[in-house]
């Protein structure tokens, strides 16, 4: 694909917009690329307002100050069809967002994290998902903070498994506190595994996805993946393993500390969590200010996402944006 820029067009101001163009080489990928009635050109259009975008047959023209920007960008969707990939408008919103960051939509959404049974990939789908994956593969320990549907725990659990097929660790750990929200353990059936097996059910859930329940089940019979309630990691130390802790803002202060205390010689630890959904009792979360508490310490990285990187259906998005709005909304107290 050709993308030509020109000379700045003549203006006032220090900055004055430049002019790019760029032609799409298959004139049948145009209506994909643009969109029924060009719903997908207008959410661009509206992405960057204060440029003009013209199309005239298989040629787009931009103007403004982010010309070069939204030519590279039309290029990154023209690959993305050019691969098989359906442009909606999720996809065009998370690839305006990586566009901005000077990261290649084709490289992100075509990076496979590892490859699930029957040849399914895991893959980052927006640029906060490629930050928490690069973050986990850079350092030691990564908390990724950030609301529900981003893809915290799944992506967490994805790497884990590469880690362990790559041979860089020698087991997995996955762990989450028991806290209950609005229910009681003690009415729940069983032994203590029995009660608390409901509270860790999202990580075998992951796990199956990336495994196979039977694949899954194999290597937690050899204790090759353990999955546990956070109070079982008392008093270890975890060497050569690739940790999970998973709804982190339920544990206390000193459980926090317990457990970042645990991670020994050759191992990777995520830690995940939503602020926003603190069941603890009394609300003394060890997620809260735990990055002031580390600020400055080598080898530990905070990723946020935010709803700009919610996954699921787009009304969990909505759901995440109207609870935003109320909590900063007077007279409201969320119940």
């Amino acid at each position: 694909m050709a993308t030509r820029v020109t000379a700045p067009l003549p203006g006032v101001g220090v900055s004055p917009p430049t002019r790019a163009t760029t032609m799409v080489p298959n004139t049948h990928l145009m209506g994909a690329l643009l969109g029924e009635r060009d719903e997908l050109l207008r959410l661009i259009e509206g992405a960057f307002p204060d440029d003009r975008i013209v199309v005239q047959g298989n040629e787009i023209s931009v103007a403004g100050s982010e010309a070069q920007r939204i030519v590279r960008l039309f290029d990154e969707l023209v690959l993305l069809l050019e691969a098989g990939q359906a442009l909606d408008e999720a996809t065009i919103m998370r690839t305006v967002d990586m566009a901005r960051e000077d990261l290649r939509p084709s490289e992100v959404l075509g990076s496979t994290v590892v490859r699930a049974p029957k040849g399914k990939a895991v893959r980052p789908r927006t640029a906060g998902q490629k930050r928490y994956c690069d973050s986990i593969a850079e350092n030691t320990i990564t908390f990724g903070i950030g609301p529900a549907g981003t893809g915290k725990s799944y992506l967490a659990v994805a790497l884990a498994v590469k880690a362990l097929q790559a041979k860089q660790v020698t087991r997995i750990v996955l762990t989450r506190p028991a806290v209950e929200a609005g229910e009681r353990l003690g009415f729940l059936p069983g032994d203590l595994m029995a009660k608390v097996d409901p509270y860790l059910r999202p990580l075998y859930d992951a796990l199956f996805d990336m495994l196979e329940p039977e694949g899954a089940q194999r290597l937690m019979e050899k204790g090759t993946i353990e999955v546990a309630p956070l109070a079982f990691m008392r008093g270890r130390t975890l060497n050569s393993s690739f940790i999970i802790l998973d709804e982190a803002q339920n544990t206390s202060p000193e459980q926090m500390k317990m457990f970042l205390t645990r991670i020994g010689f050759g191992s990777k630890c995520v830690v995940t969590g939503d602020a926003t959904q603190i069941d603890v009792a009394g609300g003394r979360s060890g997620l809260v200010g735990i990055e002031k508490i580390l600020a400055g310490v080598d080898d530990i990285a905070f990723v946020h996402l935010s709803k700009r990187d919610v996954v699921r259906h787009k009304i969990v998005a909505d759901i995440v944006d109207a609870y935003d709005r109320a909590e900063h909304r007077p007279g409201l107290d969320g119940t």
